[in-house]
């Protein structure tokens, strides 16, 4: 008998409750509702790989959208390589291997409930390799520019803390600007990404309690050796930045 992902025959129906009424709206609106309500059910394994959903009307009536809106939060979900629609074999969840995990709205789904160990030990794992070498380059290439949002965004996160809105978003422009501090276009490209994974994380590992530590020496000490210009201490302090992030995720799992 083949593994869940391995399924091409089950059919499940779309979860039974429908949207809260302050999930919906009208137009682009809705279909994001709806998408996001999908999305989570599938990424949760609440709905699995190899099953298909049933029939468009069916679904429409569960969650009580019209057949359109349905219609455009599955095509949300198969450019995100969630699932994918045939003529007269219906619309079928894909495996993991073939979902976009660093789209920031699959990210957001993946830790809307309990997120796979699996997943997050993946994304800390992408984190080392990405930031490290990042915070190198940006050692290396930094401009007056860099330095300044750098340290604005560790201002702003010393002021407002990571348990605040305000906090997390500078720690997301600190992240970001670091990355663009590398003047390396590929690596940029993954800044949206790596911003989203950092995000999501970060807001995830104090959902039940506060930080068990304060973060902030280790940005500082990232940001330190990128203005120094000292690339092999930029590239440690980083590492060991992430490090201790995923011990802190580990320890709220």
């Amino acid at each position: 008998m083949g593994s869940r992902e391995e399924k091409a025959s089950t059919d499940a129906g779309v979860p039974a409750e429908r949207l809260t009424s302050s999930s919906r709206g009208t137009g682009r609106r809705l279909r994001g509702a709806v998408a996001h309500y999908l999305g989570t059910a599938i990424v949760s394994g609440e709905i699995a790989p190899g099953e298909r959903l049933t029939g468009e009307v069916a679904s429409s009536e569960a969650l009580d959208v019209s057949r359109s809106a349905y219609r455009e939060a599955v095509q949300v979900l198969t450019a995100k390589g969630l699932v994918e629609s045939r003529p007269k074999a219906g619309t079928r969840v894909l495996p993991r291997s073939r979902w976009n995990m660093l789209d920031p709205a699959v990210l957001a789904w993946a830790f809307s409930g309990e997120p796979d160990p699996d997943f997050v030990r993946d994304l800390f794992e992408l984190r080392a390799i990405v930031e490290p070498n990042a915070a190198r380059l940006a050692a290396e290439r930094r401009d007056k520019t860099d330095i300044k949002t750098m340290k604005d965004a560790l201002a702003a996160m010393r002021r407002h803390t990571l348990a605040t809105e305000a906090g997390r978003a500078a720690d997301r422009d600190f992240h970001d600007a670091l990355l663009r501090a590398s003047h390396n276009n590929a690596v940029i490209a993954l800044s949206a990404s790596i911003v989203a994974a950092v995000t999501w994380t970060t807001q995830f590992k104090q959902r039940i309690r506060a930080l068990p530590r304060d973060p902030m020496p280790d940005h500082v000490r990232v940001f330190d050796a990128i203005v120094a210009g000292d690339a092999d201490a930029a590239s440690d302090a980083m590492r060991v930045l992430v490090d201790l992030a995923l011990e802190d995720t580990r320890s709220s799992m």
